[in-house]
């Protein structure tokens, strides 16, 4: 990850091997400093899922410039094939040979069906822009919200709004992730194993974001971003860019979605409605369109800021009111929509913005300004 105020590359290093021993150690110290560690960790778990997320649907909005509503449909798509093959749900209906497979196999499927329905949903929207683009997408999330509530007749496949439960846990390396593990003298429980596992993923993401920001296909993204018609005269093939963008994307949500699903133990409907979607987008806006560390800032703030307010703003209540008299969660999205508003008046191109976009953003300013 590139750090613009970091010059030379051993201050690079230096803070890459800083920033992994904090993360190696991070859920024994949230341990140590809370009384509720694990709360603290299962919180950090799900932000690491969220940054996934986000990092996935900045390749759509934040390179490529398509507005995105309907991105959590590529996380249910990716939470429901893992719980419909690591469930007792289909056991009956599916041959014993496609049950429980192989971890590594079960993500690079969850990946290619989320994958495909990207390039579903890119397919017949490649002309529009803006604000049809948005209500396509935002349709094309609620309809896999739907459906996956209501196939559970004739054919009982998701078992509707009652969701899937005994998800399997993930095996591997011979590790049950849903046991206790202990290493080293020291005791892994569930919440500390997928830390690293989904750590792990994360910074696989991480890479490949980079490693595709810096190739010629993160170019020809920015290139379509900037002006569609200017690149498609340059000789890039726009078509397929942007379904790959889509197929791209989406494939870090179905990888997120697997995770989540053999964390959690159970997925529904529930937990894919529109306003998943638009706290991912919010979290890529807030941090920095199309800049890496910006986006993960992001989805880190607007992730643990319910956690924040949970143990910070009912002591607060009780001591001053001597009960509660709002509930945090409708405090965090006042919070939250007062830190958006201010963010688009006064920094625009978000807390971390790319060089690129803050100078665009700043150029076009100065241009209305004269």
């Amino acid at each position: 990850m590139a750090i613009d105020f970091l010059k030379t590359p051993r201050q690079r290093l230096a803070v890459y091997i800083a920033l992994a021993v904090v993360l190696a150690v991070l859920p024994w110290a949230l341990g140590g400093l809370f009384e509720n560690g694990k709360s603290w960790l299962r919180a950090v778990d799900f932000a690491l899922l969220y940054i996934m997320l986000a990092l996935g649907l900045n390749i759509v909005v934040g390179y490529t410039g398509l507005l995105d509503l309907g991105y959590i449909a590529f996380y249910a798509v990716g939470a429901y094939t893992y719980a419909l093959l690591n469930s007792p749900h289909l056991q009956a209906m599916l041959p014993v040979w496609m049950m429980h497979p192989p971890f590594v196999v079960m993500i690079i499927l969850a990946a290619f069906m989320a994958g495909l329905f990207g390039v579903l949903l890119g397919t017949p929207t490649l002309k529009l822009r803006g604000d049809y683009l948005a209500i396509v997408t935002l349709g094309f999330g609620e309809i896999i919200r739907i459906c996956l509530n209501n196939l559970d007749h004739p054919i009982n496949i998701t078992n509707g709004p009652q969701g899937l439960n005994g998800i399997s846990k993930v095996h591997l390396f011979g590790l049950d992730f849903g046991k206790p593990i202990q290493w080293l003298g020291l005791t892994f429980d569930v919440a500390h194993s997928y830390y690293y596992l989904i750590l792990a993923f994360c910074a696989l993401i991480i890479f490949v974001t980079l490693r595709l920001q810096q190739s010629r296909i993160g170019r020809a993204w920015v290139a379509i971003r900037e002006d569609e018609i200017a690149a498609n005269a340059m000789g890039i093939n726009t078509r397929n860019i942007k379904l790959l963008a889509f197929a791209m994307g989406a494939s870090f949500g179905g990888v997120s979605g697997a995770l989540f699903a053999s964390f959690q133990g159970f997925v529904s409907p529930e937990s894919f409605v529109l306003m998943e979607s638009v706290m991912v987008l919010c979290m890529v806006v807030l941090g920095g369109m199309g800049n890496i560390p910006g986006v993960i800032l992001g989805a880190i703030l607007v992730s643990i800021t319910p956690e924040l307010l949970r143990d910070a703003i009912n002591p607060l209540q009780s001591a001053v009111f001597g009960r509660r008299v709002f509930d945090p969660e409708n405090l965090r999205m006042l919070i939250f929509g007062l830190a958006m508003i201010t963010i688009m008046l006064l920094r625009p191109e978000g807390l971390w913005p790319s060089r690129r976009r803050k100078l665009e953003i700043h150029e076009h300013e100065e241009e209305a300004t004269a």
